[in-house]
């Protein structure tokens, strides 16, 4: 199997590019980045670039992979909502058209919101709802992964000072946070093993997950693991 990943270096796709270098049915990853994840091993092929919205020099990537797994994204903080959907939305379009494209029968991964909804007044809300939808429209096999609130695990951390000084603040609150709201908590840990069982067993999992289904679906995919 192989896989393109989008967001290597941000705190959701650090999480997804371990679990793929781990699997041992993942062949290869290409990762596609503005900057280097500073990571090595024989499986991961970096590709660097500034423009996320033509990928036609990168067909031949797209065609031989399995699943593009889009995790590229930014906070709304202190970003026009212009700026904000070009990133959130445009990048993604592009990418899924690249991917289908290439090849039709492959799967894409887009990480979104909780609670994204097209018609909200709450301007990262409508346009992760408005990207959903502009997915689904041109790629025939998306799966929508829409986490709540997200810990870190294993050395992935927020991408901008801004998050990682919240992040900090919050981490000794973790499991009461936990405790209080488990259905909007989830892990980097989690939304990976959740993107491995829909490449393993794409006809099991539900194309919309929900901050619950990903937990579940995370945790069902470990007792397989285990289990094999």
């Amino acid at each position: 199997m192989r896989v393109v990943l989008f967001g290597a270096t941000g705190m959701v796709g650090h999480g997804v590019l371990t679990a793929l270098l781990e699997d041992a049915t993942v062949e290869g990853v290409t990762a596609i980045s503005r900057r280097p994840s500073g990571r090595r091993h024989p499986k991961l092929r970096e590709v660097l670039r500034q423009d996320f919205t033509d990928y036609r020099d990168l067909d031949d990537v797209f065609a031989t992979a399995d699943a593009t797994l889009f995790c590229l994204g930014t906070s709304s903080v202190g970003v026009s909502e212009p700026d904000y959907v070009r990133i959130t939305q445009g990048y993604a379009v592009a990418a899924a058209e690249a991917a289908r494209r290439t090849n039709p029968g492959g799967l894409f991964a887009y990480i979104s919101a909780n609670r994204a909804d097209s018609t909200s007044r709450t301007m990262w809300i409508r346009v992760k709802g408005q990207a959903e939808a502009a997915l689904q429209a041109v790629h025939p096999r998306v799966f929508l992964f829409r986490p709540g609130f997200i810990q870190p695990r294993r050395g992935a951390r927020p991408a901008t000072r801004l998050q990682r000084i919240t992040y900090a603040i919050l981490t000794p609150f973790f499991p009461l946070i936990n405790r209080l709201f488990p259905a909007q908590v989830t892990t980097t840990d989690a939304i990976a093993r959740a993107m491995l069982e829909v490449l393993h067993a794409p006809a099991t999992v539900a194309r919309q997950l929900d901050n619950p289904l990903i937990n579940q679906t995370a945790a069902r995919s470990q007792v397989t693991r285990n289990a094999v």
